[in-house]
């Protein structure tokens, strides 16, 4: 890289360096050869270092005089001629200089020459991510690992640097599908732990997961799916993050109304309270969706698995358009629509198209026909976040928020992930228990906490678990009276592959075992005190 930085400038700078060696040459060996007189009035000739020293003054404009003596006439026409011919070819060779500081391709080197020395220096574990946007941006916020980004348009990483991080984001300008590219990006490093890609294009996801596998197939993938096909593709290739926000919603709907508190407890896990309360309910009963796109079909599939009566109005296609005979949406075509597909009579509407102006517009035409309806709605960008929210809509789905808040969790709390995809396999009596019993012990608002078993994060209990057996229950005591229970709940523990949910206080301990705590700040705390100092774990194992 180095090298190329080189021969840019060599290239570039060749012609006018050669233009000032000429005219250098040309002025320095006319000074050298006309005669000149000296004080005495005896003639003599220039040697090279006087005329050089002489011609480097006058080409540059700095002019300090004749010398050593005052010039004759032949020397005086020469040196005229000299300054026009000098001076051109240092103002060209200044042009050039100018013009090579900003050229393009230069930049581009420097710049790749830069990121790759960024890159190389990266001694901790990173993610790539592919395309920089809202999302990506939140994903590097509310994550504790670095990141290296990669962005088609340099609009973006130009966004992107300006948001200055800290720590330092390497960001470069160049295609995510290219081998040369991830290769600088550090896809082949051992601290690389994955490569993300979110992008709305699921052609383009798709061909970023295959290359991105191919070159290293030990990493992680997180990746954007929105179709049951993509995901079938992605599952092949043993890509375990993937995330299908429409899926999503279809399957927050489904548990709403049929296993409400199993959909309270998977959204407690992304900061909702463990109250249920009515308004968070959906109603049962007719559901009116407005849009058939990947959206829409996904509504229709969450529906009928539970059990709802639904109606679909294809509002945004092509056809409806040219139906109607206008563009314009919330008129009295589209209120006869709205009337002739029974939103009098249905109990919650669903505006699902991929525009959200018309989501809003029908949010608005449906609650003047039926003041009663629940409104749920599809916002595609937090760009409208306050307009939805001004709309006093029931409840909003924000796409670009559910893709990021999976993304994080999938990268920086891995074990919450198993625990959301566990807990949807229970029924709601499972979850009503484990709710309460969560309030009960940590209040309405517990909050989770990751541990891996090992000498870094439980410097005692690995200590200990070299000279005997210690079970979950063992430390679960309080550090304050060893007779009391420490108000911690013990979610998941993984072991390998295996994943135990709600894992019992006869469980016994294993090196590198992953524990998903349950508690408020006070108790967790107690807890790694506990694991990490000699004396308050013989404590409370009475020892």
């Amino acid at each position: 890289m180095d090298n190329q930085v080189v021969w840019i400038v060599l290239k570039k700078l060749r012609t006018p360096f050669l233009v000032l060696l000429i005219t250098f040459s040309i002025s320095i060996i006319g000074l050298m050869l006309i005669p000149a007189i000296d004080d005495k009035g005896h003639i003599y000739h220039l040697n090279f270092f006087d005329a050089f020293y002489f011609v480097s003054y006058m080409a540059t404009t700095i002019g300090f005089g004749e010398g050593p003596y005052a010039f004759t006439y032949p020397q005086k026409l020469w040196v005229t001629f000299s300054i026009y011919l000098t001076v051109i070819g240092w103002f060209y060779a200044i042009g050039t200089i100018v013009a090579l500081i900003q050229d393009e391709a230069l930049k581009k080197a420097i710049n790749l020459r830069k990121f790759i020395k960024q890159v190389k220096t990266l001694r901790e574990d990173f993610f790539i991510i592919i395309g920089y946007n809202r999302v990506t941006k939140d994903i590097i916020n509310n994550s504790d690992f670095r990141f290296v980004v990669i962005d088609k348009k340099e609009e973006k990483i130009d966004e992107l640097n300006l948001e200055d991080f800290n720590p330092v984001v390497p960001a470069i300008t160049g295609d995510g599908t290219n081998e040369i590219i991830l290769k600088y990006a550090g896809i082949e490093s051992k601290y690389c732990r994955g490569v993300i890609s979110l992008f709305e294009d699921d052609a383009k996801n798709m061909q970023i997961a295959t290359v991105c596998k191919l070159l290293n197939p030990k990493i992680d993938l997180i990746v954007k799916a929105t179709s049951k096909n993509q995901e079938d593709y992605y599952k092949s290739l043993g890509i375990k993050y993937i995330i299908n926000p429409f899926k999503i919603i279809s399957d927050r709907i489904y548990l709403n109304i049929t296993k409400p508190f199993i959909w309270l407890l998977e959204l407690w896990a992304f900061g909702h309270k463990l109250i249920l309360e009515q308004k968070d309910l959906l109603p049962k009963g007719k559901y009116l969706i407005c849009g058939y796109g990947r959206m829409g079909h996904a509504l229709e599939e969450g529906l009928k698995m539970a059990g709802i009566n639904y109606n679909i109005l294809k509002i945004e296609t092509e056809d409806y358009v040219r139906k109607k005979g206008s563009v314009i949406f919330g008129d009295d075509e589209d209120r006869r629509v709205l009337e002739s597909y029974d939103v009098k009579n249905s109990n919650a509407i669903f505006a699902a198209t991929n525009n959200d102006l018309l989501n809003l517009t029908i949010i608005n035409k449906a609650k003047k026909l039926n003041p009663k309806i629940y409104t749920i709605a599809r916002e595609n960008s937090l760009d409208d976040i306050t307009i939805f929210q001004a709309a006093e809509i029931d409840r909003i789905y924000v796409l670009e928020k559910i893709t990021a808040e999976y993304a994080i969790t999938s990268i920086s709390r891995p074990l919450v992930d198993a625990f959301i995809r566990k807990v949807r396999e229970m029924d709601n009596s499972w979850g009503e228990v484990m709710v309460n019993m969560l309030k009960n012990i940590a209040g309405e608002r517990p909050i989770y906490y990751e541990i891996t078993i090992n000498a870094e994060n439980a410097y005692a209990l690995m200590l200990k678990l070299k000279k005997r057996k210690i079970t979950l229950g063992d430390i679960r005591k309080s550090r304050a009276n060893r007779n009391e229970l420490l108000h911690i709940v013990y979610l998941l523990l993984k072991r390998g592959d295996k994943i135990i949910l709600m894992p019992g206080s006869d469980m016994e301990i294993k090196e590198n075992d992953k524990l998903l705590i349950a508690s408020n700040k006070e108790n967790i705390e107690d807890f790694e005190y506990i694991v990490n100092n000699i004396y308050e774990l013989d404590y409370v194992l009475g020892e």
